[in-house]
């Protein structure tokens, strides 16, 4: 049951969506600078790159995924990357010189030898995924759906695509630039096509 605030809030989130307000319209002159960044590492070297940079302070986003590893003798719950190969680092383009030369790096993801950024809403919505509490998959990158924002719920203002399967309705949300997905059933009333 939804309350007066929780339709509050919907209601100034769907005028924002209209009005074309974002979190991006209120960044700091840091935040114009700095921007988030895919990194590329040698395989399975993600969580020592994290550490690494993250002892060179640099501002780092590794999504992780618990996965049930079943062994001969037990079974033990790991934390596994959620996009394999990949790790996002917040930075100023022109200090990529400490990611660059962390061992396990391999490159900053971009074009024509300049780093291109991972827009700040797929950033976001990876890490609301991660915070909801709500079970998740890795998907294959699609680019079917139709295009929808979650208006309530957990995942309030996520934005991906909508599919429909035999279990229900998925959200599929995807950070293009590495052209991985991940796929979370949602309740269809938290969907609005965009």
């Amino acid at each position: 049951m939804r309350t007066k605030t929780d339709a509050a809030k919907t209601e100034a989130f769907r005028s924002d969506m209209i009005s074309g307000r974002t979190e991006l319209d209120t960044m700091t002159a840091d935040e114009e600078t700095h921007g988030w960044f895919a990194v590329y590492t040698k395989s399975r070297h993600e969580k020592k790159v994290d550490w690494a940079l993250t002892e060179k302070s640099v501002e780092t986003f590794l999504p992780l995924l618990e996965v049930l590893v079943r062994w001969k003798d037990r079974n033990k719950s790991v934390h596994v990357p959620l996009f394999p190969g990949y790790l996002f680092v917040h930075i100023d383009p022109k200090e990529r010189l400490d990611v660059l030369t962390t061992d396990g790096v391999v490159r900053i993801l971009g074009s024509s030898g300049a780093p291109v950024p991972v827009p700040l809403r797929e950033i976001e919505s990876t890490r609301k995924l991660l915070r909801s509490g709500l079970k998740f998959k890795p998907f294959p990158y699609e680019l079917e759906g139709k295009k929808a924002v979650i208006v309530s719920g957990p995942l309030e203002g996520a934005r991906g695509k909508v599919l429909y399967t035999r279990g229900g309705c998925n959200l599929i949300m995807s950070v293009n630039l590495i052209r991985r997905s991940v796929s979370v059933e949602v309740d269809i009333n938290d969907v609005e096509f965009v």
